[in-house]
């Protein structure tokens, strides 16, 4: 099958670098396409053998990108249009229906309590969400947390189906050279323990919250390493010097050797106030590194003890770090959550779904040829491949 996955951006994030991994493990021709943004995971994507259209939408409103995004899925003969994240939902569920592709598939990677993607979900964004909904033959939801919130929120719980995030377990393999290196190129001593968060600075990290809850337990033996840039640096850097801990907190911004950074970690932090899923903590774990964690729905069900939750709150917070400062835990890799999250096997449900679907629709579209409708024809075993494009319409 042909299917074009249709993404917001691709900076660097959760559901950027879960497409990556799915187009590195799914058995059927993939195409991406970008909204905006191509940013370093189209980068990746490109460097793996993958092929990138960028749309280069400059804002929310662009009726023209919507004519032209169905052109494309009409040239390129998709069996699939698979969306990911809000505004791809938006424009590439509608233009898969105007193209006539035969199905559509969304995943829902970020709706929490209150926002979706950052977005804080008023009126008008669920009335765009639900009403290009209806273009959508089934949303794939990370976690059970993700399918409940999205019932609540008016999709249909029928056109729902479970399918985790998946682990490149390759990307995020314990490199301890590596990690060595990580320390001597941030200057963090090889003897120090080091407490590690990682993702975009963002308020909803609230990594402003860890570095209060640590600042009393930093030192010369003790690190805070920050990776990731974002909105909130300035903030971040601004409590680590109020807190009397900036010169043991070090910031290191955006980087993509995520393997090699865990490496580096004796302790991971996961402080968010809402997630859907909670890849990084899983990605820690199978890392071998033990983490702290305020939300992560991923791990419901799996039973580990390489993983605590402790509580959204800084006497909470401090409390489970100087715990774990004074009886660290090994490092090993968790099993349960590398059985559970592989990206192989994730990826094979995906190729699954899709194959279900169009099993399903294969029945009507002969019924719809006898009744006298116009039936998309075959796409022709030599139809062109859209070219390779990063940074241009």
């Amino acid at each position: 099958m042909k299917v074009l996955h249709v993404i917001t951006g691709l900076g660097v994030g959760g559901a950027e670098l879960q497409l990556r991994s799915l187009l590195r493990h799914t058995r059927h021709e993939a195409d991406v396409v970008t909204l905006y943004n191509p940013g370093p995971v189209a980068d990746m994507i490109v460097r793996d053998g993958g092929r990138v259209r960028d749309l280069g939408m400059t804002r929310n409103t662009e009726v023209p990108v919507l004519l032209h995004l169905a052109a494309l899925m009409r040239r390129g003969r998709y069996d699939v249009v698979h969306v990911h994240l809000y505004r791809s939902c938006i424009y590439g569920r509608l233009a898969a229906r105007l193209a006539g592709v035969p199905i559509v598939v969304t995943t829902e990677h970020s709706i929490g309590e209150t926002h979706l993607e950052r977005r804080r979900m008023t009126t008008g964004v669920r009335t765009l969400y639900l009403a290009s909904d209806v273009c959508s033959d089934v949303t794939i939801a990370v976690s059970p947390a993700v399918r409940d919130r999205l019932v609540r929120w008016g999709v249909p719980a029928r056109k729902i189906e479970i399918i985790p995030n998946g682990l490149d377990l390759d990307r995020v393999a314990a490199d301890p050279v590596a990690g060595a290196e990580v320390r001597d190129q941030l200057e963090l001593p090889a003897t120090a323990t080091v407490i590690g968060v990682l993702g975009r600075l963002d308020p909803n990290k609230r990594f402003d919250m860890v570095i209060s809850a640590a600042a009393p337990l930093l030192g010369p033996t003790v690190r805070l390493l920050v990776v990731g840039d974002g909105e909130e640096r300035a903030h971040l850097e601004a409590v680590a010097r109020a807190s009397g801990a900036a010169p043991w907190v070090t910031f290191a911004g955006e980087r993509h050797d995520v393997a090699a950074v865990l490496s580096a970690l004796d302790l991971f932090v996961a402080s968010s106030e809402q997630e859907t899923f909670g890849l990084s903590v899983l990605e820690a774990l199978t890392n071998g590194v033990p983490a702290l964690y305020t939300t992560c729905p991923a791990l419901d069900g799996i039973a580990t003890d390489r993983a605590h939750q402790v509580p959204g709150e800084v006497a909470g917070m401090r409390e489970a770090i100087a715990e774990e400062l004074a009886s660290p835990r090994p490092r090993r890799g968790e099993p349960a959550v590398m059985a559970h999250y592989g990206m192989s096997a994730v990826a094979d449900r995906i190729d699954g779904l899709y194959e279900r679907l169009d099993a399903q629709r294969r029945p009507l579209a002969g019924v719809t040829e006898v009744l006298g409708d116009v039936v998309p024809a075959p796409r022709p075993a030599d139809a062109p491949v859209p070219r390779t494009l990063v940074g241009g319409a």
